[in-house]
Order: structure tokens, then C-alpha cells, then sequence
């Protein structure tokens, strides 16, 4: 069972097989084995019967299209629950299962008991094809496991730091800035390769909020004997997706860190989100005490597990999509914890759609509140001293482009150093995380001391 929900369901393998396995159904339930005409059965001839066979076939493909089309545009226009506008292929997948589930019920309605049981079989198939095929679009859930939101990863075990004691100096001596991290740093004999990366949990014990198993990333400067005290980068998914999309960026970690000597930020990849059905915004809520959970729960946790560097300039804040609105908001919330800011394809604002379906259903119908949340609102009645902002996006993201935007003008107004990065060719599927958080940390790397300045 572990093996079929660790296969990878996005390089294309798995949705070629669903994909002629539906083909090959779809060709079935479409056929119709007329049985010959007997002269005295007072039956129409068999032509008659196929060609009424295919109208009712061509008629229920059209219907369940019609109704694919309604479904998108109620779900996106209407209701604007994605925040952007979907892709083409989206569209494509969602029309034509529609269509195929069409064919199948024009199936069940007009056969015998088995053609219905093979037709009611059908319908999943198709919807699972359809499923799979999206998702492996987007790239955001990479395994079965993923995707129905189980986790299986393995449990890493969080080294307890001992440091070895400073010397006290004498009083009369003048006090000598420490050299940064990258000049003082000696990896030491045998430390690994590579980092360690693996599953954490957080107790939510201020806030009560459910949420999915965190992934910790280690970097091997973190796995030695005696560890040096190291950035701390607490990153955020969006939705759907989850803290396990932390893996499409785990190469980029371990290769920094093995140009710089082991050095590298420890990486705590968090669920703001709690379920994938869900979105309770990144506020304290009916829906979830989210804020609580961030700024309590798991500053808390970093604080008394992980051996990390104190002061605001060594923990950033950062997200994809709907974890980038939540990383821009916690950040320019509490300069005094974060000092800087890492916002991937980020939403400019706190979504539930649209902005009167958010206010109604995240802030109890108070316009006042939601309009005290937004990002830009908080920006805007704040003035930053030494705060970073890195924002990139794709030049294919034209909606979270456009936000990036907005949002990195706001950042540099309130005083706030920023970045604005554009990958080409990107938009803003799981390509925007393999761009955006690569882009990101070389800017972070300096600002840390876990490399040399950049020129």
C-alpha cells in the first residue's frame, strides 16, 4: 500500500494509463450491440436503432459538456473560487470528463444491470482521469499520498544543540565584533553530504489549530557534532498543496549549502492551510486560530527545539500563492520577529473568492476588519527599518504577477529594501516554486552571513 501511494502521479506515466484506460471505456459505452431484427418482432430495423443509439450518445456527451462549462464558469466567474482565472487544460479536462460521465449515464439509464455496473464504474474513471490530470498540470501534489492529504513521509528526529561555551570576557576589554558565520565557519570532519529532511509536528498548544505534519529541513552545518546557531526560513504552501511541496526545493537547499560549506538556513515548512479543502485565511477565526498558531505556536517550537540564530535579521518569512499573501501579512505584522520576507507568486489579499464572499465568510460580513488585514493596508500605516522583500513570479502568471507587483511597489514605499524577480516562461503552477524559492535564497544567503557579501 506504501509503494501506490508513493508513486509519482505528475511525470505523465500514470495519467497516460488512466488516460487509455478512459479512451477505451468511453469507446465501449459509446458502441451499442443491436441485436438482429426478427421479422415478427415489431421492432424498428436495426439501422433505426443505432442511429437513434447515436443521437442519445452524441445528446448526453453535449449535456454533460454544457454542464462542465456551467460548473467552470459558476465555480469561476461567480463565485471566483480560485482567485485567478484556470488554464486551458483545466478547462479541457474538466469539459471533456463531463462529457465522457454524459455517456456513461445515457449508459445507465437505458441498460441491462451489468452495462449499468460497467457505466457506474465509468464515472469514476473518468473523474479520477480528470483528477490526475490536473493535478499532474499543476505538479503540486506529486504522489496518491499527496493528494488525499496522508502523510508518509518519515518522522526526522530534531538534534538537540549543545554548544560549546564562550569564554567570558574580561571586563575591561573592548568588545570585538564576531566575524560573520561564512569567514569563522570550519566544517568539521565528517559532516554529511547532504541535509536531512523529514516530517515535524508542532504542538498547537496556544491555538488549538489542526494542522498537517511540518517538514524540517536540516542543513548538514545543523548535523554535526557541534552546530553553529542558523537562520531560520519558515515557509508556507498554497492550495491545494501542502507542507510536503517543500520537496520541489530540497535540491536547491542541499546544493546552496554545498557551495557554501554545509551552511544553509534551517528550513520549517508549515500548514497554514490545516486540510485541502479548506482555506481559514491567516487570521484567528471561527475557521482557525492561524495567527496564533504562526506567530504563538510555531515561533515557539523553532524557539525551544531548533538551534537557531537570535535576532530578527536571521528568521524570514516566506510562502507560494496563498502562503505568500500569509507571509507578506505575518511579516509586515511583526518586523520585531521577522526581518525578512520571501513571497512566491503571493495573493495580494486574504481570499475566499470574492472580496464579499471573504468578508462574509472569513470576517463575519465586518468590511472594516478584512480591509485592516490586507497586506497593503498593514504596509501602509507602517514605516520598516531594515526589512527585506523578495517577490517573484512568473512572466506566464499575469493575474499574481500583477499582485507582485502592486505588493513590492507597497514594500518599497513603507521603507522596506525590496526584490522583484520574474522568471520567464514561468506561471503559476508548481514551476513557480522551482522558481521563485531558488531565485529567492542567493539574495537570503548574505543577509545571513552564510556567504560572502554580493558585489
Amino acid at each position: 500500500m506504501g509503494s501506490l501511494l508513493s508513486l509519482n502521479i505528475v511525470d505523465g506515466t500514470i495519467v497516460a494509463i488512466f488516460g487509455v484506460a478512459s479512451l477505451a471505456m468511453l469507446v465501449y459505452l459509446a458502441s451499442h450491440r443491436v441485436p438482429a431484427r426478427r421479422a415478427d418482432d415489431g421492432l424498428p430495423s436495426t439501422w433505426v436503432r443505432r442511429r437513434r443509439w447515436i443521437m442519445v450518445i452524441a445528446f448526453s456527451a453535449l449535456g454533460g459538456a454544457a454542464a462542465g462549462v456551467l460548473v467552470i464558469v459558476i465555480c469561476e466567474v461567480f463565485l471566483n473560487l480560485f482567485g485567478t482565472p484556470l488554464e486551458l487544460d483545466t478547462h479541457a479536462w474538466v469539459v471533456g470528463s463531463f462529457a465522457a460521465v454524459g455517456v456513461a449515464v445515457a449508459n445507465i439509464w437505458t441498460s441491462r444491470w451489468w452495462r449499468k455496473a460497467i457505466a457506474s464504474a465509468a464515472v469514476i474513471l473518468f473523474l479520477a482521469t480528470a483528477t490526475l490530470g490536473i493535478n499532474a498540470s499543476y505538479g503540486l501534489n506529486s504522489t496518491p499520498a499527496s493528494l488525499m492529504g496522508i502523510n508518509i513521509a518519515d518522522p526526522l528526529s530534531v538534534p538537540r544543540a549543545d554548544p560549546t561555551p564562550k569564554a567570558t570576557p574580561s571586563p575591561t576589554a573592548a568588545p570585538i565584533p564576531p566575524k560573520p558565520l561564512w569567514q569563522r565557519w570550519s566544517p568539521p570532519a565528517g559532516m554529511p553530504a547532504t541535509g536531512q529532511y523529514g516530517t515535524v509536528a508542532i504542538p498547537s498548544t496556544a491555538s488549538g489549530f489542526v494542522a498537517r505534519l511540518a517538514y524540517l529541513y536540516l542543513p548538514p552545518a545543523a548535523l554535526v557534532a557541534d552546530p553553529p546557531p542558523l537562520p531560520i526560513l519558515i515557509m508556507m504552501m498554497g492550495q491545494p498543496g501542502g507542507p510536503d511541496s517543500s520537496g520541489k526545493f530540497l535540491g536547491t537547499l542541499n546544493s546552496l549549502a554545498a557551495a557554501n560549506r554545509g551552511l544553509g538556513p534551517i528550513v520549517l515548512t508549515i500548514d497554514q492551510i490545516g486540510s485541502p479543502t479548506q482555506n481559514p485565511l491567516c487570521i484567528d477565526s471561527p475557521r482557525g486560530n492561524v495567527h496564533t498558531y504562526v506567530m504563538t505556536d510555531v515561533v515557539n517550537y523553532v524557539r525551544q527545539n531548533l538551534h537557531v540564530a537570535d535576532g530578527r535579521l536571521n528568521w524570514a518569512i516566506g510562502g507560494y500563492s496563498n502562503g505568500g499573501e500569509c507571509a507578506l501579512s505575518f511579516g509586515a505584522k511583526h518586523p520585531e520577529v521577522f526581518g525578512s520576507i520571501l513571497d512566491v507568486s503571493g495573493e495580494i489579499s486574504p481570499s475566499l473568492g470574492s472580496i464579499d464572499s471573504t468578508v462574509n465568510l472569513g470576517f463575519g460580513g465586518n468590511r472594516s476588519q478584512y480591509d485592516a488585514e490586507l497586506p497593503l493596508t498593514i504596509m501602509g500605516n507602517t514605516r520598516y527599518a531594515d526589512m527585506l522583500a523578495i517577490f517573484t513570479s512568473g512572466s506566464n502568471d499575469h493575474y499574481y504577477g500583477a499582485e507582485a507587483d502592486t505588493a513590492d511597489a507597497a514594500a518599497q514605499a513603507s521603507g522596506m529594501t525590496t526584490h522583484r524577480i520574474i522568471g520567464q516562461g514561468v506561471g503559476h503552477r508548481s514551476d513557480a516554486i522551482v522558481f521563485g524559492v531558488p531565485a529567492g535564497l542567493p539574495i537570503l544567503y548574505p543577509r545571513w552571513e552564510l556567504s560572502a557579501p554580493t558585489q
